[in-house]
């Protein structure tokens, strides 16, 4: 063979390669890798790269001018590598054409096969035969043959696709689902891929057919056009389907259209415009419907008086600089049940939060500034739920920890300021108290408190921890008088309640702390386990709390004293309240673990209220320290144990005993058990009446929560809440799920049976997913 020919046909068997690779081309991108393989050749396209060739025999044919290699044929280059029996190259015509078994294997590892091969030099033209692709996500494409076209047009004759795996006992079997189409076109100037007369197959069956559908290729990011249709089933909806349309608008603005139809009452419109920007994105939502029917939901309610109901919404979040964050979340609708009945995107909780925030992030710091406003979503007309809660404009937190140690301890500073209004008093009657959540009128609160302590460790391994606080309120209210009379007139039901709230005016307050924790921790060895035991005694020598219960409580109001919370300096919840006077904790810590994997945990203790007032004993607008097991001097006894197992097993318990009786006051407790095959959890929780706190009865409440995986592909999950003392049930749903490589169907059903505030007593879902295809939900409820 002359030299002068080898340049040639290394050039002329380039092009067969690529052309094969661009029939793959059209499923899935070709990536590039800037290394060398083991063969040492270069690893991105060039004209100029080493190409070698191994045959059973090579012959150059000068009078035809043909060059055939046969036998065995085995082709590596630019990290491509083919095999196949025949290939010859017609220098006259300028013809590649590839015979026999014909397999090649691209550097990201797809690999292609086909029966014959015949295409023009420079891939203008060409056709295969038997084409079969598998890629490396395991999805698989093959045609009875395949065309190349002028225009840069490559059509797949009888093709079918599908991201299932063979079956290994039966490999002719159908796959699970699989898209057949007659003809499938690749363009590659308008970069689409046309799919004509194609069918979805499922289990061998037809179950979908579409004359066409054009879809972009691998190329495009992002294309208009048609999404997944969804649909669902609700109590007073009926039947809905939904046929979303995606539309770009330039590369950083795109929009969806989401018109629904329910056969209960007529179309649902949604739309949803995104604006991506440099630091940040944002996003618009609307949504309306004429209701075809309102008298379908319960008589009085806010969906029955409602006709035409409308919802905005807005969302932006942006990214100042890599420490702070500004951002906003907000919604307005008609009425006040619109976003939760109808399950809109990202507006449906019963409480939707509108907030606009500021945060910063640093080594040591914490800045969080935010305005809120709480849209009470629930089936009453009249919206008093909502104007009974706070509009706050704004919270602000700040958490500073000094980065160098201070007279050799840590100094940290905690800053709180809350501006508030109420339109509505918030008032509540239960068991033998007034509870007042919130008063009518405005609330500022200014708080900054700095902390200091050290541990110190004697010879002999005590632990000392001095702690110092000091803490400065400046606070304004401007509140309604708490008072109300119920059932006027009635001689046996009137009753007037009252509260002792400070004047509307500026109060200032201060809390000075003095603290000494001491932790004496024994380490017991024996020759399969360790344990810690650790006693612990704090005592906090502090003023009385002042004005304590005279001012508005807006965030301290949710307490329960536990072992938690047993050694805290501070066992209120927010700011709104000081714990004040003298008070000691003692208690014991331990921990055990084992070799065979068992490990033990508990805590168990008291408080004492050595001096001066009594925070919890003192009344406020919401009693939040009565009946706590904090009121006494003696205070509850608290513990917690629990214990993990190695064969997956958790239990945990928690309960408050009373000081005198020793009487189960309050108890948590709950099992979990995780495996290969089966997942669960118990939670049970009981709580003694708490008639002061506005508790007038026992609480008694068991949650569940079950997933057992039938076998390799099905699985079941169920959950229910169960009010024991009234003996219904509060919440439950069931599932069932398959899943394997290329498909996942998921069906659950859920209800609330002794819910007030929901239009639909129930709901089925369902979403099945194609890998590489997409999702189709059904349904808005969940599991």
């Amino acid at each position: 063979m002359a030299v002068n020919d080898r340049g040639n046909i290394r050039r002329r068997l380039a092009v067969l390669l690529a052309s094969v690779a661009v029939c793959m081309n059209g499923v899935q991108p070709l990536q590039a890798h800037a290394q060398e393989n083991d063969l040492g050749l270069a690893s991105v396209a060039d004209d100029d790269a080493k190409m070698l060739l191994r045959a059973n025999e090579l012959v150059y044919n000068r009078d035809v001018e043909k060059v055939t290699a046969s036998g065995g044929v085995q082709i590596y280059y630019n990290r491509y590598r083919m095999v196949a029996q025949r290939v010859e190259y017609d220098q006259q015509s300028g013809r590649v054409i590839a015979r026999g078994n014909i397999e090649l294997i691209e550097p990201d590892g797809n690999r292609i096969y086909a029966d014959e091969l015949d295409v023009t030099d420079d891939f203008g033209q060409g056709f295969l035969n038997a084409l079969r692709v598998e890629t490396t996500d395991n999805t698989r494409i093959a045609a009875e043959s395949a065309e190349r076209l002028p225009g840069d047009l490559m059509v797949l004759n009888n093709g079918v696709y599908t991201a299932c795996l063979p079956c290994a006992q039966k490999p002719g079997k159908a796959p699970l689902w699989q898209v057949k189409a007659q003809r499938v076109v690749q363009n590659g100037q308008t970069h689409t891929v046309r799919l004509e007369n194609a069918r979805f197959e499922l289990f061998g069956m037809p179950i979908g057919f579409l004359p066409f559908i054009e879809v972009p290729d691998h190329t495009v990011e992002r294309k208009s056009g048609f999404l997944f249709p969804t649909m669902s089933l609700d109590d007073n909806l009926g039947f809905g389907i939904t046929v979303p349309y995606y539309h770009v608008f330039s590369p950083h603005m795109d929009a969806t259209l989401s018109p629904t139809y329910y056969t209960g009452q007529g179309v649902l419109l949604q739309a949803e415009i995104r604006n991506r920007f440099e630091t940040g994105d944002h996003k618009f939502r609307f949504a309306g419907i004429n209701q075809r029917d309102p008298h379908a939901f319960d008589t009085g309610s806010s969906d029955y008086r409602a006709d035409t109901r409308l919802m905005a919404a807005s969302e932006g979040r942006f990214q100042i600089n890599p420490r702070w964050t500004f951002g906003w979340d907000v919604m307005v609708q008609s009425d006040n049940n619109f976003s939760k009945t109808y399950s809109l995107d990202g507006v449906s909780d019963d409480v939707f939060r509108n907030e606009v925030y500021l945060t910063g992030l640093g080594e040591r710091n914490h800045f969080d500034l935010r305005a809120f406003y709480f849209n009470v979503q629930d089936t009453a007309y009249i919206n008093n739920a909502e104007k009974r809660q706070a509009i706050v404009y704004p919270s602000l937190d700040y958490k500073y920890i000094a980065p160098e140690p201070v007279a050799g301890g840590e100094l940290s500073v905690t800053t709180n300021f809350t501006n508030l209004s109420r339109r509505e008093e918030d008032f509540l009657f239960e068991g033998t108290t007034a509870r007042y959540a919130g008063l009518e009128g405005n609330y500022s609160r200014f708080t900054t408190e700095a902390e200091w302590k050290r541990t110190f460790t004697t010879s002999g391994g005590l632990l000392l921890t001095p702690i110092l606080a000091a803490r400065g309120d400046a606070l304004r209210h401007s509140s309604s008088d708490p008072s109300l009379t119920i059932f006027p007139g009635d001689p046996i039901r009137e009753r007037t309640f009252s509260h002792d709230l400070e004047d509307s005016g500026s109060y200032g307050r201060y809390m000075l702390t003095a603290g000494l924790e001491a932790r004496y921790p024994f380490l017991i060895t024996g020759e399969n386990s360790s344990h810690i035991i650790e006693p612990v005694a704090q005592v906090f020598v502090r003023p009385d709390e002042p004005l304590a219960g005279g001012l508005p409580n807006e965030d301290a109001q949710s307490f329960v004293f536990d072992a938690t919370n047993l050694f805290e300096r501070d066992k209120f919840s927010g700011f709104d309240r000081i714990e004040g006077g003298t008070r000691a904790n003692v208690g014991l810590r331990y921990t055990g673990s084992f070799d065979n994997g068992v490990g033990l945990r508990s805590v168990v203790g008291q408080s004492f209220h050595l001096g001066g007032q009594n925070s919890f004993a003192t009344e406020d607008l919401v009693n939040v320290g009565a009946n706590s097991g904090l009121e006494t001097d003696r205070s509850d006894y608290v513990g917690m144990a629990g214990i993990d197992l190695p064969i997956g097993i958790s239990l945990e318990a928690g309960a408050r005993f009373d000081e005198e009786t020793f009487d189960l006051q309050r108890t948590d407790a709950s099992i979990s058990y995780t495996s290969a095959r089966i997942s669960g959890s118990l939670a049970y929780t009981q709580i003694e009446a708490q008639p002061e706190y506005g508790s007038s009865s026992d609480t008694e409440l068991l949650q569940s929560s079950t997933g057992f995986r039938v076998n390799e592909n099905w699985s079941l999950s169920g959950s229910a809440i169960w009010d024991l003392k009234e003996q219904e049930i509060i919440r439950r749903g069931i599932g069932i799920t398959y899943a394997d490589e290329c498909t996942i169907f998921t069906l659950a059903y859920a209800d609330e049976p002794a819910s007030s505030t929901n239009a639909n007593d129930w709901s089925i879902s369902a979403r099945i997913t194609f890998r590489t295809l997409g999702d189709i939900d059904l349904g808005s409820g969940s599991l």
